[in-house]
C-alpha cells in the first residue's frame, strides 16, 4: 500500500463494516491496522473520514492513501517477582497483582509507560512465549484490568495460545472472582443477562444501555456474605462470568446499582465514612474513613481442560492481603441485629471475622478428565 488506492464498495457488502470489510480487501492487513489507518486519517469514504463501524450501503468510493503506523514499542524483559501457580513447558498461570497492567497499550509511545507490566515479568521468567498476540502481547490469552488481581493464564506457545482462545471463546475456561459490593443484593443468587459496549460519552467506561456493537455479556453471582456496618451494607459475593467482556463484572454490578467497592469509575465511593460516628460524633479528628486504593475484585478461580495432557486443572489464588485486611476493617464496624432482625445504628463490638472459602491457602487440583 505503497502508492494511494481507490476500491468501489460492491453491492453484496451492504451493511457491512468498514473496518471488516476493508481488512477483507487489503491484502495482508489485519482489522487492527485497519483501525490504525482510520485513526490516521488514512481512510476517505467518499471524500469524508468515517468511522471503524460505519456501515456501508454499497456503490461507495473508499480512498485508501499511506501505511499503517504501528507504535514502536517491543516488550522487554523485566525482573519483576511474579507469583506462579501452576506452570509446565506449556503454559502457566499466574497471580496478577492489582496496580499491574497486563500488557502496555498499542497507543502508547513513551518506553516509560510500556515499562512494569505483566509482560515485561513474563519475558523474564518464561524463555519462550506464545507469538500469536504480537510483539507487545506475547503469550496473552486473555487480560484482568489494571486494579483487579487473581489469576491469569498465559500461553508458552502458538498451539496452546490458540487452543485456550477456543476455551475462551467457547466459555468452556471457568472463571470465577471474588467482589465485595456496595449494598444489601436482595437476591442470594442471580444471573446478570446485559450485553456490554463502550460508552458512547465517556469512552473510558463501558454501559449495558442499548448502544450500537454491544456485545452479550452473562454473569452469575452468588452471595457469600451480608455485612451491615458502621461504613455502610456490603455484599461479599463470588461470580462467575461465561463471557469476557471488557470491565463485565465491574459494569454488570452497577447496572444493578452494587457497584464493586473501591470503583469509582462505575459510581462507587472513593472511600468508606463511618456513617454512625459521622451522624452523632463531635471529635474533632471526624469520623472514620476507610480507602482501599482499588478495585475489591480478584480473579480467585480458574478451571479448565490442559489443551496438551488432557487433565483438568483447578486452581485458586486466595484475595490479598489488602484486600482481606480492608475486608476485616469493615467487618469490624458491623452492627448487631435488632429484636426485629434490622441493624440497629449503635455501635457494635468488633465482630469475629467470618471468612469465606476464598480465604483459604491456594490450592491446586489435578484430575482426569472423563
Amino acid at each position: 500500500m505503497t502508492e494511494p488506492s481507490t476500491i468501489e464498495v460492491p453491492a453484496e457488502s451492504a451493511k457491512e463494516r468498514l473496518d471488516q470489510f476493508l481488512s477483507t480487501q487489503l491484502d495482508g492487513v489485519s482489522r487492527s491496522r485497519v483501525q490504525l489507518l482510520l485513526d490516521q486519517g488514512d481512510v476517505l469514504v467518499n471524500g469524508k473520514q468515517q468511522k471503524a463501524s460505519y456501515k456501508l450501503r454499497g456503490g461507495e468510493k473508499i480512498e485508501i492513501s499511506g501505511e499503517p503506523r504501528p507504535a514502536p514499542l517491543k516488550a522487554t524483559p523485566e525482573a519483576i517477582p511474579l507469583d506462579v501457580i501452576f506452570e509446565d513447558k506449556d503454559l502457566a498461570v499466574v497471580n496478577k497483582p492489582a496496580g499491574m497492567m497486563v500488557h502496555a497499550g498499542s497507543g502508547q509511545n513513551e518506553s516509560a509507560r510500556s515499562q512494569g507490566t505483566l509482560v515485561n515479568a513474563l519475558l523474564h521468567r518464561f524463555n519462550a512465549l506464545s507469538a500469536t498476540g504480537g510483539e507487545l502481547r506475547p503469550g496473552i490469552v486473555h487480560r484482568l484490568d489494571k486494579e483487579t488481581s487473581g489469576l491469569i493464564v498465559v500461553a508458552k506457545n502458538d498451539r496452546t495460545h490458540l487452543a485456550l482462545a477456543e476455551m475462551f471463546s467457547s466459555r468452556s475456561m471457568k472463571k470465577t472472582y471474588i467482589a465485595l459490593v456496595h449494598g444489601a443484593v436482595e437476591k442470594d443468587s442471580g444471573t446478570i443477562t446485559a450485553a456490554v459496549g463502550r460508552d458512547p460519552l465517556r469512552r473510558t467506561r463501558m454501559t449495558t444501555r442499548p448502544i450500537e456493537n454491544g456485545r452479550a455479556a452473562i454473569s452469575h453471582y452468588e452471595v457469600v456474605q451480608r455485612i451491615s456496618s458502621r461504613f455502610g451494607k456490603f455484599t461479599l459475593v463470588r461470580v462467575r462470568i461465561e463471557t469476557g467482556r471488557t470491565h463485565q463484572i465491574r459494569v454488570h454490578m452497577a447496572s444493578i446499582n452494587h457497584p464493586v467497592v473501591g470503583d469509582s469509575l462505575y459510581g462507587a465511593a472513593g472511600q468508606l465514612t463511618d456513617l454512625v460516628a459521622a451522624q452523632g460524633s463531635r471529635r474533632k479528628e471526624g469520623p472514620e474513613r476507610l480507602k482501599l486504593g482499588r478495585n475489591f475484585l480478584h480473579a480467585a478461580e480458574l478451571e479448565f481442560t490442559h489443551p496438551a495432557t488432557k487433565e483438568l486443572l483447578a486452581l485458586k489464588a486466595p484475595l490479598p492481603e489488602e484486600l482481606t485486611t480492608f475486608l476485616s476493617k469493615v467487618e469490624d464496624g458491623q452492627l448487631p441485629a435488632a429484636p426485629d432482625g434490622k441493624s440497629i445504628t449503635k455501635k457494635a463490638a468488633p465482630a469475629t471475622p467470618q471468612k469465606p472459602a476464598a480465604w483459604a491457602l491456594p490450592t491446586t487440583r489435578v484430575r482426569k478428565s472423563k
